[in-house]
């Protein structure tokens, strides 16, 4: 029964705030339209799956470092533009919280809700030295053979 439902899959590549809330802006609104969404995560998109929280893992010192330089979670990232050492970030947020749009936490929360598959790119994992205690529950861990199997029935394929 699930198969004569719509697909849309998304390649969620970047880690700047405003490129991953349309993402999960989409792929809500997919879901609204009982799509089956998939969202896989890959290189600086994953820092959108981080935890806020420092988890104490055991890291290489190359995997630290990367670690420490990436944003810890989707309240920490940057945006693509106008970005003014941090001030554009609190800025977008202030304007979409005046105009009551849902922040990014609380649209990755939606997403899970309705059963958007938010899927962690493992081989990106491995080279960033990303760890699955560091990320969000609830998501799942894959490479890209499992994306190209989801994206080769979608109708929607988005690079973001």
């Amino acid at each position: 029964m699930g198969d004569n439902k719509e697909k849309t899959t998304i390649v969620l590549f970047s880690g700047e705030l405003d490129k991953a809330i349309a993402a999960f802006i989409i792929a809500n609104g997919a879901a609204a339209y009982d799509h089956e969404v998939t969202i896989f995560m890959t290189f600086w998109g994953l820092n959108v799956l981080r935890k806020d929280q420092k988890v104490s893992v055991k890291k290489g010192f190359l995997e630290r470092i990367f670690g420490k330089m990436m944003p810890r979670g989707a309240e920490k990232l940057g945006i693509s533009k106008m970005n003014f050492g941090g001030m554009g970030p609190k800025m977008i947020k202030h304007v979409m919280k005046k105009h009551n749009a849902l922040s990014l936490p609380q649209l990755i929360e939606l997403a899970q809700e309705q059963g958007v598959k938010l899927v962690a790119c493992t081989m990106t994992m491995d080279l960033l030295g990303l760890q699955q205690e560091e990320l969000l529950e609830g998501i799942e861990y894959a490479g890209v053979a499992a994306y190209l199997g989801d994206a080769a029935d979608a109708k929607v394929n988005l690079f973001i």
